[in-house]
């Protein structure tokens, strides 16, 4: 199968998320970032962050189509614990020109 890129938004409960996270909201987060590494790890992730404004957090997936990056997000302990809201856009990444 081809390998494609999947832009993962995850909307967090409120702006302020990042800087007044609660403690179990943290515990999640925490969760949150090691399901992260394990893609890494596995390949999967090519970037991951919060947008310093606290709008969302932003990963790109290698993914072999939209369907398996779906599956994959919904296992995302901050989707599973309904802390994030995720939005999944497919990608053309290319090369930048000046």
């Amino acid at each position: 199968m081809e390998t494609t890129h999947v832009l993962y938004l995850a909307a967090p409960p409120r702006p302020s998320f990042y800087m007044d996270a609660a403690p179990d909201e943290y515990a999640v987060i925490e969760q949150h970032f090691a399901f992260l590494e394990g893609l890494r790890g596995e390949g999967k992730l090519v970037l991951a962050g919060p947008a310093l404004d606290g709008a969302f957090g932003v990963a790109i997936l290698k993914m072999t189509d939209v369907e398996e990056a779906r599956a994959l997000v919904a296992t995302d302990p901050a989707v599973v614990a309904g802390l994030f809201t995720p939005s999944l856009h497919p990608l053309s990444l290319g090369p930048v020109t000046p």
